[in-house]
């Protein structure tokens, strides 16, 4: 994914849920080519504040809602002071359509959290340009990897919560191909099978290139977890060290997919490494 990236023209739409804590908006802004669509929280008070660009987990295209998927992130956040710009991705809610995105590996969605922090960057309202981060989860978090190795140096610091494999073959092999026959025989047709072609395969893995990752990041993962196992982000966690990278893991016993009970905790956890890194 090695290209230029020019995220611009974010615009405020409809207000949504705002609260006594913060105002809500739609909003839309152009990646490359597309318009992509989002939601915004934006902290009562004059500003300018740290921003954070939050990228969600799986969710249909077809029966996805504008902001879905982290709406307690987004709401626990601005309360404590960040900017959130939830993005919904190309081909979801209000953006543009994008019939290719599982063919191409949604490295698309990349393309739309990286943009974003552009848009926010050029955005004249209250945000801090040298304090903005990420925030992923599920699938997002897989985003997250291909942001900080695709375009080191974006931002200052991310998280990431029960984060696919920094190995895109687990995930093929995990999702794609037992579960979306059509879009896998696509895939392998255009690119080739994992053990054949490794040389591609390597290259849309994001764990190849954590040499370049500069930012440091935090990852949540629950020992219950039955959708992306525990040991995926083991793993990722000593490639990173094995690259001397700054990663900070925490282990939650019990705790599921979705995060419950010790969803609180992680929070706590996410904002105090936020205003270290982004201090």
């Amino acid at each position: 994914m090695q290209k230029s990236y020019d995220g611009r023209a974010l615009t405020l739409g409809a207000e949504g849920a705002s609260t006594s804590a913060y105002t809500q908006h739609t909003v839309s802004y152009l990646s490359g080519t597309m318009k992509v669509s989002g939601l915004m929280n934006v902290p009562t008070g004059k500003g300018p504040f740290p921003a954070l660009v939050l990228a969600h987990g799986y969710i249909d295209p077809a029966y996805y809602d504008n902001g879905q998927g982290m709406r307690r992130e987004q709401d626990y956040l601005a309360r404590a002071g960040y900017v959130t710009l939830h993005v919904d991705y190309r081909g979801h809610a209000f953006s543009d359509p994008a019939p290719r995105a599982e063919e191409s590996l949604r490295l698309g969605y990349t393309e739309d959290v990286i943009n974003a922090v552009l848009a926010l960057r050029r955005w004249r309202g209250p945000v801090d340009d040298d304090r903005i981060g990420l925030v992923g989860r599920s699938m997002g978090g897989g985003v997250i990897y291909n942001a900080l190795t695709v375009q080191p140096g974006l931002v200052d610091a991310a998280v990431v919560f029960a984060p696919v494999s920094s190995d895109t073959v687990d995930n093929f092999e995990r999702w794609t191909r037992p579960e979306r026959g059509e879009v896998a025989t696509r895939i392998l047709a255009r690119y080739g099978e994992p053990r054949t072609h490794r040389r591609f395969w390597r290259n849309v893995s994001p764990r190849t290139f954590f040499g370049r990752v500069t930012e440091p990041l935090m990852i949540h993962h629950g020992t219950s977890d039955d959708s992306c196992p525990l040991p995926w982000s083991r793993r990722t966690v000593r490639a990173l060290q094995a690259h001397g990278k700054r990663v900070t893991f925490h282990v939650y016993p019990g705790e599921e997919h979705a995060f419950g009970p010790q969803w609180t905790l992680s929070m706590e956890r996410t904002v105090r490494f936020l205003r270290r890194t982004l201090s």
